[in-house]
């Protein structure tokens, strides 16, 4: 029998490699925009993403877990699912359009989704909440960082 977290995980594989479709000159326009200098860190944000989507599977697997198949728990489930399309569209989405302001936009609205799903969780699971704070609390610098640097690269917005 296939087990909950082996579909979850699954799921969140495949969605994770559908944003991993750039192109060599979608790299390239990224690589060029000019950073603001505080942003030291680059290098580790794979790792902080990859943590985070880690923690909303396991936060998933946990609301899965404690009423599994209710409509209420599918809700749940559509809303962890949408959170990450969002998210993962960052990427290609601004890549392809090289557009800063709708990283910026793709950004906020998972910011505001999570923030939702965290609330709705809360009364469910205080530790499948918990589990989505690493998100709730880097949505906002990566968004923030995209938004700095539109100003810094104002022919990107």
């Amino acid at each position: 029998m296939i087990k909950s977290w082996m579909v979850i995980g699954g799921v969140a594989f495949i969605v994770a490699a559908a944003g991993s479709l750039i192109t060599s000159s979608d790299r390239k326009w990224f690589q060029r925009l000019q950073r603001p200098r505080w942003l030291t860190f680059e290098g580790a944000i794979p790792l902080i993403w990859t943590t985070i989507f880690i923690c909303g599977a396991w936060s998933a697997y946990i609301i899965w877990e404690r009423e599994p198949g209710s409509s209420n728990t599918w809700l749940l489930m559509s809303l962890y699912l949408l959170l990450e399309i969002v998210t993962i569209a960052y990427t290609p989405v601004m890549f392809r359009l090289r557009s800063l302001k709708v990283g910026t936009i793709l950004g906020g609205t998972g910011l505001i989704i999570c923030i939702i799903l965290t609330l709705a969780v809360l009364s469910i699971s205080g530790w499948a909440a918990l589990l989505l704070v690493p998100y709730l609390l880097w949505s906002p610098i990566g968004t923030y960082t995209t938004w700095k640097m539109m100003s810094l690269n104002p022919q990107d917005i």
